[in-house]
């Protein structure tokens, strides 16, 4: 399929369930939010995702952020009451290490960087460092916008917060080096997500769509597209189900997950252009 007229399928998942997903549609169809879908002014080459392996995930997970490290997958999830970081069996899904975080707290973005766990929060504006391997608490830090996506490019951590915007930090001080301004042929590339950086590009999740934008982090310029919307089969749908939400590659092997919020199965994926 010629990207140039590549049309969006309308999102079969719904954004959150029950009233507040009515709400938030209505909401956001009055304001005609104008999220960076993939459309007819694109001209970015667009791959479909296809899944070569697929594994259980708990489907009470509300997926924030997705890391695989030593073989292990590290999730963070949200929601107040719910929010956790956890060590998971890749293959399996059983969750082998948990830390749950108090009720204040709605859990987002997770990275690993030298053997320590980071992850941020949505509206509290504080970030939380734990050892790698028994979640122990190392200090906490600060931030002005609210926290969605976290990844790093083995110097900086690198943060989204729903905006066009995608912020380098140091990884110690947590201070701002720097910040791109991610676009497409069509314009700023709002909503940007859950990250993972890889081969030099950062790929983001573009809430609330099936969509990864795969990005130059030198620019903020969208390279391509990857359209997820044919992993989950129709026996998948349970009525909490959630978007997609969630990248995580492994560097040791060049294998590449994606998950979403309360999907049942992990997918591992490869890229088919689409002609």
């Amino acid at each position: 399929m010629n990207p140039g007229k590549t049309t969006m399928k309308a999102p079969r998942f719904p954004l959150i369930s029950g009233f507040r997903s009515t709400v938030l549609f209505l909401i956001l169809a009055a304001l005609m939010l104008p999220i960076a879908y993939v459309s007819a002014q694109d001209t970015e080459q667009v791959f479909m995702a296809v899944a070569v392996n697929e594994f259980p995930h708990d489907v009470e997970a509300y997926t924030q952020g997705l890391v695989i490290h030593n073989g292990f997958l590290f999730e963070g999830t949200g929601l107040n009451g719910y929010s956790s970081i956890r060590r998971e069996h890749l293959e399996t899904g059983v969750v082998l290490q948990q830390r749950d975080m108090e009720k204040k707290y709605f859990g987002e973005g997770i990275t690993i960087f030298d053997d320590m766990l980071i992850q941020v929060t949505y509206l509290n504006r504080e970030g939380f460092v734990y050892t790698v391997d028994e979640f122990e608490p190392v200090s906490s830090f600060r931030y002005t916008q609210q926290g969605w996506g976290l990844t790093h490019d083995g110097e900086k951590l690198i943060m989204s917060d729903g905006t066009s915007t995608l912020y380098f930090l140091d990884p110690v001080s947590f201070s701002k080096r720097g910040q791109i301004d991610v676009w497409s042929s069509n314009g700023p590339l709002t909503h940007l997500n859950e990250l993972e950086y890889i081969d030099g590009e950062i790929w983001a999740n573009v809430y609330p769509t099936y969509y990864i934008a795969r990005i130059n982090p030198e620019t903020g310029q969208v390279n391509s597209w990857i359209n997820c919307s044919e992993l989950l089969d129709d026996a998948d749908w349970h009525d909490k189900i959630d978007v997609l939400n969630g990248i995580a590659y492994d560097p040791e092997t060049g294998r590449i997950f994606v998950t979403g919020k309360r999907w049942p199965k992990l997918y591992e994926i490869e890229l088919i252009p689409m002609d």
